[in-house]
C-alpha cells in the first residue's frame, strides 16, 4: 500500500448525526490516499455505530479513538488521537463539518515546509443542516449556492466562499482581513511542528484551545497562511452548551502567557 498521504482528525462528542453526514463527506472525497483518526471525547454507543456503518461502505481506513466522558477534555482526546496517526501530514478538523469533495486534496496541494493552512467553514442554520442528505453530499449539491438559495439561505458577502475559484479565492485568500490562525474547524500542517512543540495544552478546556496551540507554532516560526476561499467545509448548526465563562478566563490567561513569553513548548501537552 501507498504511504498515506494524510491524516484528518475529526473531533467529536454525542454528534452522531452530524457525523454520519461527515464521513459521507470523506467518502467521497477526490484524494482517496489518506486515513481519518476520530478524536472521540466520550460519545456514546450510537457514534461507535455511525463510525462502523462507515467502516463497511468505505475504503477510507478509519480509527476510534474513544475516552471516558468526563465533561469537555477535546485537548487531551486530540492529543491521543495524533500518536495514533500514520501519515506526516495532519488535517484538523470538527465532526459538525462537511469537507467539500476537494478538501483533502486542496489541503495537500497547498501544503509548504514550515507552513500550517487556515482553511475556511460556511456555518449553515438549523433547518439546511438537519435537511441534508447522503445523496446531496454525493453529488455536491449542498456546496452549491443555488441550492442554499432555494432553501432560503441569505446571500452575503461570505457566500463567496462556496463559489470563488482561480484567481478570485486567491485575491480574497490574499487580502481578507482575517488572520490566519489554527482554528481546530479546518487546519492542516507537519506533525513533526506539532510534536515539537508539544501538542495541545491539556489544562484548556473550551475558548481558544486550537488558538493557543498555534500561537506557540508561531513563535518556533512556523508560518499559517489564510486559504479559507480555497479549502471550504460547510459548518453544521449546533448549541454550545460546554461554553464555561470561568474555563475561558482560564484559557485567555494561558494565551496571555504564551504570547508575553513567547512560548514554544506546553508542560501540560502530549509528553508529560
Amino acid at each position: 500500500m501507498d504511504i498515506l498521504k494524510a491524516s484528518v482528525i475529526i473531533c467529536t462528542y454525542n454528534q452522531p448525526q452530524w457525523l454520519q453526514k461527515v464521513l459521507w463527506g470523506y467518502g467521497v472525497q477526490t484524494e482517496k490516499n489518506f486515513e481519518i483518526i476520530i478524536a472521540d471525547d466520550g460519545s456514546d454507543e450510537a457514534t461507535k455505530q455511525v463510525i462502523d456503518d462507515f467502516r463497511k461502505e468505505s475504503a477510507v481506513p478509519i480509527v476510534h479513538v474513544w475516552q471516558e466522558d468526563k465533561g469537555f477534555r477535546k485537548t487531551q482526546i486530540l492529543n491521543k488521537a495524533i500518536l495514533k496517526t500514520s501519515a506526516e501530514y495532519l488535517i484538523f478538523t470538527d465532526g459538525d463539518c462537511i469537507p467539500r469533495n476537494d478538501f483533502v486534496e486542496t489541503h495537500l496541494r497547498l501544503k509548504k515546509d514550515s507552513c500550517f493552512l487556515s482553511g475556511g467553514y460556511f456555518k449553515l442554520p438549523e433547518a439546511i443542516s438537519k435537511s441534508i442528505t447522503k445523496d446531496d453530499i454525493e453529488k455536491q449539491h449542498c456546496f452549491e449556492l443555488k441550492w442554499l438559495l432555494d432553501r432560503q439561505l441569505k446571500k452575503t458577502f461570505k457566500t463567496n466562499k462556496l463559489t470563488a475559484k482561480g484567481r478570485k479565492a486567491w485575491f480574497l485568500n490574499t487580502f481578507t482581513p482575517t488572520k490566519a490562525t489554527f482554528d481546530g474547524m479546518n487546519v492542516s500542517g507537519w506533525k513533526k511542528d506539532i510534536l515539537t512543540v508539544n501538542g495541545f495544552d491539556e489544562r484548556m478546556e473550551y475558548g481558544g484551545e486550537d488558538r493557543e496551540l498555534g500561537e506557540r507554532l508561531m513563535n518556533l516560526g512556523v508560518k499559517f497562511k489564510q486559504v479559507r476561499y480555497s479549502v471550504i467545509c460547510l459548518h453544521l448548526y449546533h448549541e454550545r452548551p460546554y461554553k464555561n465563562t470561568k474555563a475561558m478566563e482560564v484559557n485567555k490567561a494561558i494565551r496571555r502567557k504564551t504570547r508575553r513569553e513567547r512560548s514554544i513548548y506546553s508542560l501540560y501537552g502530549i509528553k508529560k
